[in-house]
């Protein structure tokens, strides 16, 4: 997932306003309690960040992906 990617889903998914808003004030747990934007600064995988989120805010599988609904690939390891 790019970076570019994770951004239209969130606004897919939580809409302009919410998801922007999370992005910027939502901590996650998972992640040292950073923000949306502090991870991606930090250099967290897009993918991992947007999972993440997606969990702390209880959105299952079928809805995060958006309207595509398959999930992009995971990063090679």
């Amino acid at each position: 997932m790019r970076e570019r990617e994770f951004w239209e889903l969130l606004e897919e998914v939580f809409g302009r306003t919410y998801g922007r808003s999370l992005s910027r004030d939502q901590e996650l747990n998972k992640l040292d309690n950073m923000t949306v934007v502090e991870a991606l600064e930090a250099g967290q995988e897009p993918r991992v960040v947007w999972n993440v989120l997606c969990d702390q805010m209880e959105i299952p599988d079928a809805k995060r992906w958006g309207k595509d609904h398959a999930a992009p690939p995971l990063p090679a390891a």
